[in-house]
Protein backbone atom coordinates (compact mmCIF):
# COMPACT_ATOMS: atom_id res chain seq x y z
CA UNK A 1 0.00 0.00 0.00
CA UNK A 2 1.65 3.30 -1.12
CA UNK A 3 2.00 5.93 2.15
CA UNK A 4 -0.83 8.38 0.48
CA UNK A 5 -3.67 5.82 0.33
CA UNK A 6 -2.64 4.53 3.90
CA UNK A 7 -2.38 8.35 5.36
CA UNK A 8 -6.13 9.22 3.15
CA UNK A 9 -7.75 5.84 4.77
CA UNK A 10 -5.97 6.74 7.87
CA UNK A 11 -7.80 10.12 8.31
CA UNK A 12 -11.13 8.74 6.58
CA UNK A 13 -10.99 6.45 9.65
CA UNK A 14 -10.21 9.40 12.64
CA UNK A 15 -12.73 11.50 10.89
CA UNK A 16 -15.49 8.31 11.28
CA UNK A 17 -14.28 6.73 14.62
CA UNK A 18 -12.72 9.36 16.49
CA UNK A 19 -15.72 9.21 19.06
CA UNK A 20 -14.95 5.50 19.63
CA UNK A 21 -11.36 6.27 20.25
CA UNK A 22 -11.97 8.83 22.76
CA UNK A 23 -14.23 6.97 24.90
CA UNK A 24 -11.35 4.04 24.95
CA UNK A 25 -9.01 6.54 26.02
CA UNK A 26 -11.57 7.88 28.25
CA UNK A 27 -12.11 4.81 29.89
CA UNK A 28 -8.09 3.57 30.19
CA UNK A 29 -6.87 6.56 31.01
CA UNK A 30 -7.90 9.04 33.60
CA UNK A 31 -6.10 12.50 33.86
CA UNK A 32 -5.20 14.48 30.48
CA UNK A 33 -1.47 13.52 30.24
CA UNK A 34 -2.13 9.43 30.39
CA UNK A 35 -5.46 10.61 28.08
CA UNK A 36 -2.94 12.38 25.38
CA UNK A 37 -0.29 9.73 25.47
CA UNK A 38 -2.92 6.56 24.71
CA UNK A 39 -4.63 8.71 22.01
CA UNK A 40 -1.46 8.49 20.60
CA UNK A 41 -0.58 5.03 21.05
CA UNK A 42 -4.10 4.39 19.53
CA UNK A 43 -3.43 6.31 16.54
CA UNK A 44 -0.01 5.08 16.10
CA UNK A 45 -1.88 1.34 16.45
CA UNK A 46 -4.31 2.42 13.83
CA UNK A 47 -1.99 3.62 11.35
CA UNK A 48 0.13 0.55 11.12
CA UNK A 49 -3.36 -1.53 11.52
CA UNK A 50 -4.56 0.10 8.28
CA UNK A 51 -2.51 -2.26 5.75
CA UNK A 52 -3.81 -5.04 7.30
CA UNK A 53 -7.80 -4.80 7.06
CA UNK A 54 -9.27 -7.34 4.79
CA UNK A 55 -12.99 -6.56 5.24
CA UNK A 56 -13.14 -9.78 7.31
CA UNK A 57 -15.25 -7.74 10.48
CA UNK A 58 -17.39 -4.35 10.02
CA UNK A 59 -14.80 -1.42 10.36
CA UNK A 60 -15.75 -0.18 13.79
CA UNK A 61 -15.38 -3.63 14.88
CA UNK A 62 -11.53 -3.48 13.61
CA UNK A 63 -11.24 -0.38 15.05
CA UNK A 64 -12.07 -0.95 18.64
CA UNK A 65 -10.10 -4.31 18.46
CA UNK A 66 -7.07 -1.87 17.76
CA UNK A 67 -7.88 0.31 20.17
CA UNK A 68 -8.65 -1.84 23.27
CA UNK A 69 -5.46 -4.03 22.50
CA UNK A 70 -3.39 -1.09 22.68
CA UNK A 71 -5.38 1.12 25.53
CA UNK A 72 -5.03 -2.72 27.39
CA UNK A 73 -0.96 -2.97 26.40
CA UNK A 74 -0.70 0.45 27.23
CA UNK A 75 -2.54 0.02 30.96
CA UNK A 76 -0.22 -2.53 31.78
CA UNK A 77 3.07 -1.04 30.61
CA UNK A 78 1.51 1.99 32.99
CA UNK A 79 0.79 -0.59 35.70
CA UNK A 80 4.08 -1.55 35.65
CA UNK A 81 5.94 2.19 35.42
CA UNK A 82 3.80 2.84 38.55
CA UNK A 83 4.44 0.23 40.42
CA UNK A 84 8.71 1.01 39.82
CA UNK A 85 7.95 4.50 40.89
CA UNK A 86 5.54 4.86 43.27
CA UNK A 87 4.27 8.30 43.58
CA UNK A 88 3.03 9.84 47.25
CA UNK A 89 -0.25 9.82 48.25
CA UNK A 90 -0.50 13.27 47.75
CA UNK A 91 0.91 13.62 44.47
CA UNK A 92 -1.58 10.83 43.04
CA UNK A 93 -4.37 12.65 44.45
CA UNK A 94 -3.67 15.67 42.46
CA UNK A 95 -2.75 13.81 39.24
CA UNK A 96 -6.20 12.03 39.57
CA UNK A 97 -7.65 15.51 39.72
CA UNK A 98 -10.36 15.86 37.07
CA UNK A 99 -12.03 19.32 36.59
CA UNK A 100 -16.13 19.69 37.48
CA UNK A 101 -17.74 16.50 36.57
CA UNK A 102 -20.00 17.64 33.18
CA UNK A 103 -22.79 14.83 34.08
CA UNK A 104 -22.72 13.53 37.51
CA UNK A 105 -24.68 10.16 36.50
CA UNK A 106 -22.20 10.07 33.56
CA UNK A 107 -18.81 10.46 35.94
CA UNK A 108 -20.04 8.00 37.97
CA UNK A 109 -20.41 5.31 35.04
CA UNK A 110 -16.92 6.00 33.98
CA UNK A 111 -16.11 5.48 37.68
CA UNK A 112 -17.55 2.60 37.57
CA UNK A 113 -16.53 1.33 34.59
CA UNK A 114 -12.73 2.10 35.42
CA UNK A 115 -13.00 -0.04 38.19
CA UNK A 116 -13.99 -3.13 35.88
CA UNK A 117 -11.02 -5.66 35.15
CA UNK A 118 -9.55 -4.62 31.66
CA UNK A 119 -11.66 -7.46 29.72
CA UNK A 120 -14.85 -6.66 31.31
CA UNK A 121 -14.12 -2.71 30.41
CA UNK A 122 -13.38 -3.26 27.41
CA UNK A 123 -17.20 -5.58 26.89
CA UNK A 124 -18.87 -2.43 28.16
CA UNK A 125 -17.50 -0.30 26.32
CA UNK A 126 -18.55 -1.47 22.83
CA UNK A 127 -21.87 -2.39 24.36
CA UNK A 128 -22.51 0.92 25.45
CA UNK A 129 -21.40 1.92 22.10
CA UNK A 130 -24.32 -0.34 20.53
CA UNK A 131 -22.08 -3.21 18.89
CA UNK A 132 -23.92 -6.34 18.93
CA UNK A 133 -22.67 -9.61 20.93
CA UNK A 134 -21.77 -11.31 17.74
CA UNK A 135 -19.32 -8.14 16.90
CA UNK A 136 -17.87 -7.73 20.37
CA UNK A 137 -17.24 -11.64 20.90
CA UNK A 138 -15.32 -11.01 17.22
CA UNK A 139 -13.68 -8.14 18.73
CA UNK A 140 -12.83 -9.64 22.03
CA UNK A 141 -12.62 -13.73 20.68
CA UNK A 142 -14.69 -14.68 22.91
CA UNK A 143 -18.46 -16.87 21.79
CA UNK A 144 -21.04 -14.29 21.56
CA UNK A 145 -22.88 -16.42 24.70
CA UNK A 146 -19.95 -15.66 27.07
CA UNK A 147 -20.29 -12.07 25.83
CA UNK A 148 -23.75 -12.49 26.96
CA UNK A 149 -22.69 -13.64 30.27
CA UNK A 150 -20.88 -11.17 31.44
CA UNK A 151 -22.11 -8.17 30.34
CA UNK A 152 -25.35 -9.17 32.05
CA UNK A 153 -23.23 -9.90 35.34
CA UNK A 154 -22.07 -6.61 34.59
CA UNK A 155 -25.36 -4.65 34.25
CA UNK A 156 -26.49 -6.37 37.47
CA UNK A 157 -23.14 -5.27 39.20
CA UNK A 158 -24.00 -1.61 38.34
CA UNK A 159 -27.58 -2.30 38.84
CA UNK A 160 -26.79 -3.27 42.47
CA UNK A 161 -24.24 -0.76 43.23
CA UNK A 162 -26.29 2.30 41.99
CA UNK A 163 -29.43 1.07 43.71
CA UNK A 164 -27.48 0.82 47.12
CA UNK A 165 -25.46 4.53 46.77
CA UNK A 166 -29.05 5.72 45.79
CA UNK A 167 -30.16 3.90 49.13
CA UNK A 168 -27.44 5.74 51.23
CA UNK A 169 -27.95 9.17 49.53
CA UNK A 170 -25.11 9.04 47.33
Amino acid sequence: MKPTEQQRIFEEWLGLHSGLLFKVVRAYAFNSHDQDDLFQEITAQLWNSVPGYRGDSALPTWIYRVALYSAIGWSKKETRHREKHQLSIADERLLLQKPSPMNPQLEWLYEQISQLDEIDRSLTLMMLDGFSYREIGDAMGISQTHVGVKLNRIKKRLTDLSTKEDKHGI
